[in-house]
């Protein structure tokens, strides 16, 4: 048995653990004379490390994104999505884009308190900010260590927009900030669904939500009067892009009003261990859905150009624009644009209780 046809770790997804493309030297596993093929590796379990941060909010200038700010309160993500764009940022810490990004994660726990400091700054203007726009801020972790929920609070009390992007459930805990801020046109939330094939669901995101508990996800949180949006991201051809109807229609039903998709993105390391995630799952389809996106890439497997990544270029990426832009129009999604509004943010240092939360 080869190391491409063993088994990658149970509820992972990636399968493997290149080394970080900064280090000066590589690893490779050889056989000392017992042999290694039928030797199993230990359980992978997950850790996590905390890190200080001198600030949280980020900032990037892409024509392409809807939001210059975002803060991330985790890096790496347990959902363990093969496909996750953030993947090869773990190298800059000498970890691997591989297993390494989904079982040894990194938290921010001051990440409230920066947050307050930031928000209090003379000059600081107020924009909407994206919570999870790298690494999902709901990942399994968050149910312990609570940072996202305190990054709220403090949004909350100061009245910041904020739009929220997961692929988990454990949004709904959090409905009791996101309602009153919605009210005031504070809040929305995207949840993304990348396909309703639960087989399917379990390999692309083995830790993330199942797809119908994100559909009742995307459902509670319109219900209780928070804008709710659906992201069918990414779009795999000739694996899930035959979905894209099928999944707008069941997030309308359930009263979401906003949708948005993006072509999947394979930079540097995501490449391979996407191709060798293809390998050990759908090895029949491979080539043709390499193929395909090659085609939308203009020939190579990824494309950073603004105006390009998220959408592709081409006569296939030209047909899904067509389709996703028919099914809004049919389904009336994107019909009213909500803007998150800014002109009630106060600065910290400007209400008497604006710190309590962190006088204990």
């Amino acid at each position: 048995m080869t190391e491409r046809e063993r088994p990658g770790p149970k509820g992972r997804g990636a399968a493997s653990r290149p080394d970080p493309r900064y280090l000066e030297t590589t690893r490779s596993a050889e056989d000392d004379g017992w042999g290694i093929q039928d030797e199993l590796p230990p359980p992978l379990r997950t850790s996590v490390t905390a890190e200080r941060v001198r600030s949280v909010i980020n900032r990037n200038r892409s024509p392409d994104l809807p939001f210059t700010a975002s803060i991330n309160p985790y890096r790496g993500c347990e959902h363990g999505c093969i496909y996750c764009y953030a993947r090869p940022a773990h190298a800059y810490v000498d970890l691997s884009p591989g297993l390494d990004f989904e079982s040894r994660l990194f938290s921010k726990p001051d990440a409230a308190e920066v947050l307050v400091a930031e928000l209090a700054r003379k000059g600081y203007r107020c924009e909407p900010i994206m919570l999870g726009a790298n690494t999902d801020a709901y990942q399994p972790v968050e149910r312990r260590l609570r940072i996202t929920r305190e990054l709220l609070e403090v949004l909350a009390a100061c009245h910041h927009p904020v739009t929220i992007i997961s692929k988990s459930a454990l949004v709904e805990r959090d409905l009791d900030l996101l309602v009153p801020m919605a009210a005031k046109g504070l809040a929305q939330v995207f949840i993304s669904i990348t396909t309703l094939d639960r087989e399917l669901a379990r390999r692309l995101e083995p830790r993330a939500a199942a797809p119908e508990r994100r559909l009742e996800t995307l459902g509670r949180v319109a219900a209780a009067g928070v804008p709710a949006g659906v992201m069918f991201a990414p779009v795999i051809p000739a694996l899930n892009d035959q979905e894209l109807e099928t999944v707008l229609t069941a997030a309308a039903e359930v009263g979401c009003e906003r949708a948005g998709y993006v072509l999947l993105r394979l930079p540097r390391e995501v490449s391979g261990l996407f191709q060798e995630w293809l390998e050990r799952h759908y090895p029949l389809k491979a080539a043709r859905i390499m193929s395909r996106i090659r085609q939308m890439r203009g020939g190579a497997d990824s494309d950073a150009r603004f105006g390009r990544r998220l959408v592709g270029e081409g006569v296939f990426a030209a047909l899904l624009k067509r389709r996703f832009e028919r099914s809004c129009r049919a389904l009336r999604l994107n019909s009213v644009r909500r803007e998150l509004v800014t002109d009630l943010f106060v600065p910290p240092q400007e209400r008497s209780t604006q710190l309590e939360m962190f006088a204990e």
